[in-house]
């Protein structure tokens, strides 16, 4: 009995525990052991960029290339920086940046023409001195006419003088080589006293 009871004897495995793996299912498996949803990895936003235009006054003008999320601030140093002195205004550094998008700097507010004086046409002054009707004999503001410089069409811009009272003045101007006083115009016809009145702190000889 003791030889037999300590001989060899059949044993029966218990059942395994573990799944049986299935092929790939380990690329599938977060950290976790679960899958992921279907499209999560896309939407990480890792390496992601965004492509934005940046011109005006910046010290390199261009295409920039900035990750999702990106401020304006972020493509202006991207672009080297604001130039001294340019407009920023209506410029908002802190909005986000959308993706395709340009971000003009210094263009609203722009200097003025710096061959037209007073943002004017090229080859005329600030004070509209041009020979037409704002040339020589026109009067600035809160200056007379003067009589014998300003041309038909300035003497017209005067209260009471129409063309042709305005032609008359050229004429008696011509005939008389100029005025040497402002009571003179009692000599031009269609002046009557009352005009006269009028015209006499306006104009100038």
């Amino acid at each position: 009995m003791h030889f037999w009871s300590g001989g060899p004897e059949a044993v029966r495995a218990p059942a395994a525990g573990r799944a049986v793996p299935v092929p790939g299912a380990s690329q599938r498996q977060g950290p976790s052991g679960a899958a992921p949803a279907p499209g999560a990895a896309a939407s990480g936003g890792v390496g992601r960029q965004m492509v934005v235009d940046v011109v005006g006054k910046v010290e390199h003008p261009g295409v920039r290339r900035l990750p999702v999320g990106a401020r304006v601030m972020d493509a202006l140093a991207a672009a080297g920086g604001v130039l001294r002195g340019a407009n920023t205004q209506g410029l908002n550094r802190a909005r986000l940046l959308v993706d395709g998008e340009q971000i003009v700097v210094g263009r609203a507010g722009s200097a003025p023409d710096p061959g037209g004086g007073a943002n004017g046409p090229p080859g005329a002054d600030s004070s509209g001195a041009s020979g037409g009707p704002g040339g020589p004999g026109a009067a600035g503001p809160g200056q007379p006419v003067s009589l014998n410089s300003a041309t038909v069409q300035q003497l017209d811009t005067l209260p009471g003088v129409g063309p042709v009272l305005a032609q008359h003045i050229v004429e008696f101007r011509t005939r008389h080589g100029g005025f040497t006083s402002v009571n003179q115009l009692r000599e031009v016809t269609g002046i009557g006293d009352r005009k006269f009145a009028d015209l006499r702190p306006l104009v100038q000889p």
